[in-house]
């Protein structure tokens, strides 16, 4: 075995160590998952299910190993999984009063949305604020992004499978439709038709590549 090679391996080992140790820590907020019932359950699992297959994780998801792994590893996902138990009840809401304070998330993270889909990915995640009306499945937010209101109830939808990159800014009583992807920094106060790209400031639509001239 070559020097950088072994190297390798130590490293491999030593991160492999690492992983362990932080799944034994935060076993405790496993606790949350006798307390939601199974329409929540099935939430938490597709969660685990998207970030296994986009960060990896050395484990087969969904499995209580791999859902250890993220909450260890991720401060978003600690965030996105106490949002989950907040919306299964009472029961659910007093865990993860207890769980978010002793095992704290992102604490820029800021989730005050009523639905939100499936599957939401959430990258980096600092500085950011989701407080839309509804947000689809499979989603992919990113950092420092503000979605909500720009007046009282006033609120943004997301559909399915919409990507919305750093700093951007969805504002007011709009639609983004499926499929669509919101730019960095862009500031979108109109609709967004399904598979569109919204860019700018103020954000102009662009079609579908296959659908441009």
């Amino acid at each position: 075995m070559t020097v950088s090679g072994a190297e390798s391996l130590e490293h491999g080992g030593l991160r492999r160590v690492v992983l362990i140790a932080q799944m034994i820590a935060v076993t405790p907020m496993l606790v949350g998952l006798a307390v939601v019932r199974a329409s929540d359950r099935s939430r938490i699992d597709a969660d685990v299910r998207r970030w296994s297959e986009i960060v990896g994780v050395p484990f087969t998801a969904p499995s209580v190993r791999a859902l250890l792994a993220l909450l260890g590893r991720y401060k978003e996902f600690r965030t996105l999984y106490c949002y989950r138990l907040r919306r299964a009840g009472v029961g659910g809401a007093i865990a993860a009063a207890i769980l978010g304070v002793v095992f704290p998330g992102e604490r820029t993270l800021h989730l005050a949305c009523a639905d939100i889909g499936p599957g939401l990915f959430i990258q980096h995640g600092f500085a950011t604020i989701v407080a839309a009306r509804r947000v689809g499945a499979n989603c992919w937010i990113n950092q420092q992004v503000t979605i909500g209101f720009d007046r009282p109830g006033a609120r943004p939808v997301l559909g399915d499978g919409v990507s919305v990159h750093a700093g951007a800014k969805v504002l007011g009583d709009i639609t983004i439709g499926d499929g669509a992807r919101i730019g960095a920094n862009a500031v979108v106060l109109d609709d967004v038709p399904a598979g569109y790209t919204a860019v700018g400031i103020p954000a102009r639509m662009l079609a579908p590549k296959a659908e441009r001239g």
